[in-house]
């Protein structure tokens, strides 16, 4: 069961908040859903129970708020808008990314694929969906964790008829088996039509709490439709009929039709019921809508006058928005809720039972609801490996950077000047870095990136997690792929080179285990590089602009800075110091640490060492400052 108590958003700019003091509640094995038009704050009151959204009042998911839920996925399914995912990945593997991050078996996916009617379709691309693909593939996603509850904005907007009522028929399967709906609409015939019981919200206040039929009878308008080749005809004596019944016609004092549709006499309406006039409605096409008057009538008046009638039926429309009086309490309470008479768990409203607040110091009492941060994923190793390679983007940089690295390495063999090392790396002098370390800066900063820009992980509009887990796992995927690219790099050109032009170019020089181990370190650091500046900056472009700048803007800085007499003094601070630590390996290893030494003295370590400090230290600051606030 849900109880969402008290929920009131936080006011912005000095307008007042979208939701004020709304209380409501929804029973499992029951649709619910929240009724309103644009603007009511329906939608809010669903972040606010989400906890994506700070604010005022209590939501309880089964007795605990959705913070307190060790696993929130596998007890409550979210469906707040459009399906957030990359439109390069496939139906079937954006699922099982996900299962990953739910942290349940990859069949699942596949199962869920045939429960909406996408089994067909698993491996085609989202760029390729419909709105109806996209809404059932993000009801699939909901569904991930065999859910209790479904809470679900609005899921039939924009959809066709036959969507909708598959969709319909989908959420009362669930619901009909024990779970628990939750959604929102604007049209109050769809409310009719799906919900068990519609509480009705205006200005973010709570207008109504009622079953369905009762909801039909007393805020839906009944109407007559007939369809006649002759519908024109019919309006017209029908409306003459009308016009008699102020002088004593069909339509006089006699007989009359009440508000709740019921026909009965005049007279029987001493006790305060009001006769709802008749309203004839032409909507083309051959139909006609008759407001306040029933099919006996209607009927009986086109037999009279020999008129084909090829449909005669009562349906319900729409009435006036606002026709319930202001419900302002719904939990049985009566004063502030602050008060020591408040009971320690929210009850039901009883029938009859008195409703008022006292003011705003009813709500000021209600405790803090805040927003809580997204959970990581629950296994963040296989979600970071399936987000990795489940789109081509991937695959697409990783051979770009190996074909890129391969021609610089076929140019610096053919020319005069043979530098083994560089050629290797496929790394001409005039690029500030090699292609292995770009296209591994570029993947570092789509691992984040994607995530603000596609946030498969949270729902719409929610931070995407910053979980030390996730962080790890994104930098150790990052390093790996950094790693092996340079590896490809230089195998690749090791044999293309020795191809081309002999054995004679690949006498290496002494130390260039020591260079290699050099650029595969750099790839390593603009990868991580990446990643934090992508997830600082939220965004994949400014990540890699971060990369960019460690030797096109930082390196030169540094190397600014480090004089000769600097220079000169590290040196020989290094020199001093390096007998106290050296270790003599066998094998003439020792005999690196001079060369290691030199590089890591180089101004683009030390630019990539000071970059790697402040973007960390920059993405444990916003961290920390999104959970304080």
């Amino acid at each position: 069961m849900i109880q969402a108590i008290g929920l009131t958003s936080d006011p912005r700019r000095g307008r007042p908040p979208a939701v004020d003091d709304l209380t409501f509640e929804a029973r499992p094995g029951r649709i619910t859903a929240l009724l309103g038009p644009t603007g009511s704050g329906k939608s809010t009151a669903l972040r606010l129970m989400l906890q994506l959204q700070g604010g005022r009042g209590v939501a309880l998911f089964r007795g605990r708020a959705l913070h307190q839920l060790p696993r929130p996925a596998r007890e409550v399914g979210v469906l707040l808008g459009d399906v957030p995912g990359h439109p390069g990945r496939t139906a079937r593997g954006h699922l099982r990314m996900l299962s990953a991050a739910v942290g349940v078996p990859a069949e699942r996916a596949d199962e869920l694929l045939d429960v909406v009617g996408l089994s067909g379709l698993a491996d085609q691309r989202l760029a390729a969906f419909s709105l109806g693909m996209d809404r059932r593939l993000g009801l699939a996603a909901a569904l991930l964790g065999d859910p209790h509850t479904l809470v679900l904005d609005d899921p039939a907007q924009g959809l066709t008829a036959r969507e909708a009522a598959w969709l319909y028929n989908v959420l009362r399967g669930f619901s009909d088996q024990g779970g628990l709906v939750l959604t929102t609409t604007r049209d109050p015939k769809e409310a009719a039509r799906l919900a068990d019981r519609i509480v009705t919200v205006d200005g973010g206040r709570l207008m109504a709490d009622q079953e369905s039929a009762e909801f039909a009878r007393t805020r839906l308008r009944p109407r007559v439709v007939v369809a006649s080749p002759h519908a024109r005809r019919l309006a017209a004596v029908l409306a003459q009929e009308v016009r008699s019944a102020e002088r004593g016609g069909l339509f006089g004092p006699a007989r009359s039709t009440s508000v709740d549709g019921r026909v009965g006499p005049r007279a029987a309406r001493g006790r305060g019921e009001a006769a709802q006039p008749v309203e004839i409605v032409e909507e083309g096409g051959g139909r006609i809508c008759v407001y306040g008057s029933t099919c006996a009538v209607v009927g009986e008046t086109a037999y009279r006058h020999g008129i084909l009638v090829h449909r005669l039926a009562e349906e319900v429309g729409d009435t006036a928005p606002g026709s319930a009086p202001p419900l302002d309490r719904a939990d049985g309470r009566s004063g502030a809720p602050g008060t020591g008479g408040r009971p320690s768990t929210p009850r039901p409203l009883a029938k009859g039972a008195p409703a008022g607040r006292s003011g705003a110091e009813g709500t000021a009492a209600w405790p803090r609801l805040p927003a809580v941060a997204s959970a990581g994923p629950s296994r963040p190793l296989r979600y970071e490996l399936r987000r990795l390679v489940g789109v081509r983007s991937t695959w697409l940089l990783c051979v770009a950077a190996l074909v890129a690295g391969l021609v610089a390495a076929l140019a610096l063999g053919h020319g005069a000047e043979r530098d083994t090392v560089r050629a290797l790396a496929g790394w001409p002098s005039m690029l500030p870095l090699p292609f292995g370390a770009a296209a591994a800066g570029l993947l570092g900063a789509l691992s984040f990136g994607h995530e603000f820009r596609y946030p498969a992980l949270a729902p719409a509009h929610a931070p995407v997690p910053r979980r030390l887990g996730m962080l790890v796992v994104k930098l150790l995927v990052a390093a790996a792929l950094a790693l092996l690219l340079t590896l490809a790099t230089v195998l690749l050109n090791a044999v293309a080179l020795t191809l081309c032009y002999g054995t004679g170019l690949l006498d290496l020089p002494r130390h260039w285990l020591p260079g290699l181990i050099a650029t595969a370190a750099l790839a390593v650091g603009c990868a991580w590089a990446g990643a934090l500046a992508a997830a600082v900056l939220r965004s994949t472009v400014l990540g890699l602009a971060a990369v960019l700048a460690v030797p096109v803007v930082l390196a030169p800085g540094v190397r600014h800075v480090l004089t000769q007499e600097d220079a000169a003094g590290l040196t020989a601070l290094a020199q001093r110091v390096e007998p106290l630590f050296l270790v003599r390996w066998p094998g003439g290893a020792d005999s690196w640490a001079p060369v290691a030494a030199h590089l890591v003295s180089q101004p683009m370590a030390s630019a990539l060492a000071i970059s790697l400090i402040a973007l960390f230290c920059a993405y444990a600051g916003t961290t920390l400052y999104g959970r304080l606030r």
